[in-house]
């Protein structure tokens, strides 16, 4: 590190340019990136999967790129008022390329609502939802609502947006006053922001890139933004903190430097690279969606690393003695108004202070902290036994954009599960197979089970298009439920579906019958993930625990660590249950209840926790070695360690609540519990 250090304080002038490139490109790319991302929950290789690239290939549609218009009226059955409506749902169809309109549909007396099929992708499609609006219109005789998944993406586009720029209000402002606690007024209270802003930049500019080859999550812009701010700030503190002592043992500047480097910056070296291997391995997770995620979640601690390691060291030296010292700016105010300058940190008295008597009080009594601490972690975890999960829900989105009114005016109608309806398709084999008796046959008893079965609220088709492909191999049957794609009942009756219908309707062997649609493609997510869940885990304590025993030198202090950090976790996931589905301090919070939880949040959880805690856990224990080198005693050296870093990683964590709570202040619910 000390080598490292030095090299890049002597191409100091090109380690600044390159970063100012970062920051210029980076932000510059960033702006255009809402346009490529959309949360699909797909799972290459599932049959629902299969079944969602037959109809895109064989039907020219594809449900996640499918407009639904509803429209209210005063009678469905006023010809005049269905010819205008028909003629909208063309217009609309022909706002799209390849739009296809489908014939309209009654949902009770006063509902009419029509499908636009598309071949689009879903990032594609929702750009075309203005488009279709305008070509709509406001038909004579009717309201209209252009819902769908492609409207609603595009609807909460802006939300996203908005509740980016709220959780920044929030987090920037709480940042700024610690590090004015921590640093009085000087100019290396700018250091952190400037680390952070690059460590942003650079690291939307990567997503930018990989958005154009993979599905990337809306939700992974503000997880950046907010996250990376904590991260780099956090990482930032405690160099420019750690600078500052040494300076105040003397010598030239950029000696100080490669002397924080080797101590500080090696242990946010080791804090980043456990942060980045939980997050790293979900990249080998096998479902798109927590890939993406995985590659946002990835590259900050990444990123944080390389400025850490870069531009800091730069930074620090530019800055310089005068630069991170309170009274450059702090002189000119005590003059003027008499303003008191805090006591300098590098002063704290090591065997008087705060952390370390309270470090001696817990060594004094470990196991009646160690039972107490326990005690409540586990009872903060034990809700855990109640969690439940859900692919996603409109529930937990603002009800104001139109295509969310139009979604509840249907489901007042004829149920939510409108909106994304199981499928089940059906391949005979051969052209024109899937009129031949047996099939067909087959087809009608399962129509028939499935008109009794008490999820199942609409049943649609006919042995002719749009329902029949043009070569009549392939047949596909649309069962609407009660319940959105999400909800236990709707998959439950997906399992039932494929375990139960499909089977008893008697198919001939020749015959592939496959079950997808939105609440089978919720299932398989869910059983993908987290059938691969348990070797994330597994993968993460091993890499972590032998990442810190080179960093610790010891078998012990990694084993105590990873076991504390799994009970810390467990007690997290046990308050998200406390929070979303009993509503204790929901209210107060401006949070949703809900019985649910959102599937990704628990694995993307473990991932960046696990991580996030390891930091401080470096942090401390790297420092407490330090003093265990030089000779004090184990009992002197945690008492030490925890007075110097005690007051910076609380510090540190601060801010990254701050940061979490600009998330948690949000309006999605899926980022209210990530947050």
């Amino acid at each position: 590190m000390e080598r490292w250090t030095r090299l890049v304080l002597r191409h100091r002038r090109f380690v600044l340019g390159a970063w100012l490139v970062v920051l210029l490109v980076g932000g510059a790319l960033s702006t255009s990136l809402s346009s490529l991302l959309s949360n699909e929950f797909t799972t290459p290789g599932t049959d629902s999967e299969e079944v969602r690239a037959i109809l895109a290939e064989e039907f020219g549609q594809r449900d996640d790129g499918s407009f639904l218009v509803v429209f209210r009226v005063a009678d469905t059955g006023d010809a005049s008022v269905r010819r205008e409506l028909t003629a909208a749902l063309e217009r609309g169809a022909g706002a799209v390329r390849g739009g296809e309109a489908q014939p309209l549909q009654a949902a009770g007396p006063n509902v009419l609502f029509g499908t636009i099929a598309t071949p689009l992708a879903l990032t594609e499609a929702k750009g075309t939802t203005p488009a279709v609006r305008a070509a709509i219109g406001s038909p004579a005789g009717a309201e209209a609502w252009v819902s769908g998944t492609p409207a609603i993406q595009s609807d909460l586009d802006p939300i996203f947006a908005e509740d980016l720029v709220k959780g920044e209000a929030i987090a920037l402002p709480i940042a700024l006053a610690v590090l004015l606690a921590v640093f009085g007024l000087s100019f290396s209270v700018l250091m952190p922001f400037l680390v952070a802003a690059c460590t942003i930049s650079g690291t939307l500019g990567v997503v930018w890139v990989v958005a154009h080859y993979l599905t990337t999550a809306v939700y992974v812009t503000n997880l950046v933004q907010l996250i990376g701010l904590g991260v780099a700030i956090d990482y930032s503190l405690l160099i420019v903190y750690r600078y500052r002592e040494e300076l105040a043992r003397g010598g030239p500047k950029d000696d100080a430097v490669v002397r924080t480097m080797a101590t500080a910056g090696r242990a946010v070296v080791f804090s980043g690279v456990t942060v980045a291997i939980g997050l790293a391995l979900l990249l080998f997770m096998p479902v798109p969606f927590m890939v993406s995620m995985g590659v946002g979640g990835f590259l900050i601690p990444l990123v944080s690393i390389v400025a850490a390691v870069t531009l800091q060291p730069v930074l620090l030296s530019l800055f310089g003695r005068k630069g991170t010292r309170r009274a450059d700016v702090a002189g000119f105010l005590r003059r003027r108004l008499r303003l008191p300058v805090p006591r300098f940190a590098g002063t704290t008295d090591a065997d008087r202070g705060f952390w370390a008597r309270l470090a001696r009080s817990i060594m004094r009594r470990p196991l009646v902290y160690l039972a107490l601490g326990g005690a409540l972690l586990v009872a903060a975890a034990a809700p855990v036994l109640d969690l439940q999960l859900t692919p996603g829900s409109v529930e937990g989105t603002p009800q104001s954009p139109e295509s969310i009114q139009g979604f509840n005016v249907l489901r007042d109608a004829v149920g939510p599960g409108a909106l994304a309806p199981s499928q089940v398709l059906v391949d005979s084999g051969e052209p024109g197979g899937v009129r031949a008796p047996a099939v067909a046959t087959a087809i009608e008893r399962l129509l028939a089970e499935a008109r009794t079965d008490p999820e199942v609220a609409r049943v649609d088709y006919a042995p002719q298009p749009p329902f029949v492909d043009p070569t009549g191999r392939y047949a596909y049957v649309s069962l609407a439920g009660r319940h959105e794609y999400g909800a236990l009942p709707a998959q439950d009756f997906a399992r039932r579906l494929r375990q139960e219908l499909i089977p008893a309707a008697g198919f001939p062997e020749s015959a592939t019958v496959r079950a997808g649609g939105g609440p089978a493609q919720g299932i398989d997510f869910i059983d993908r993930a987290y059938g691969a869940f348990p070797w994330l885990v597994l993968a993460v304590l091993i890499l972590t625990y032998v990442t810190l025993m080179r960093a610790f030198r010891s078998l012990l202090l990694p084993l105590k660590a990873v076991l504390l950090n799994l009970l810390a976790i467990g007690a997290t996931y046990g308050l998200l249950v406390i929070v979303f589905r009993y509503g204790v301090g929901a209210d107060v919070l401006g949070m949703y209840q809900l019985d649910q939880v959102e599937a990704w949040i628990p694995i993307f959880l473990f991932a960046m926790l696990f991580g996030l805690s390891m930091d401080y856990e470096v942090f401390l224990v790297t420092r407490m070695r330090e003093f265990w080198d030089e000779g004090a005693t184990n009992e002197e050296a945690v008492a030490h360690g925890l007075e110097r870093t005690g007051r910076i990683v609380t510090a540190a964590a601060i801010v990254m609540v701050a940061a979490f709570s600009g998330l948690a202040a949000g309006s999605i619910v899926g980022l209210q519990q990530f947050g």
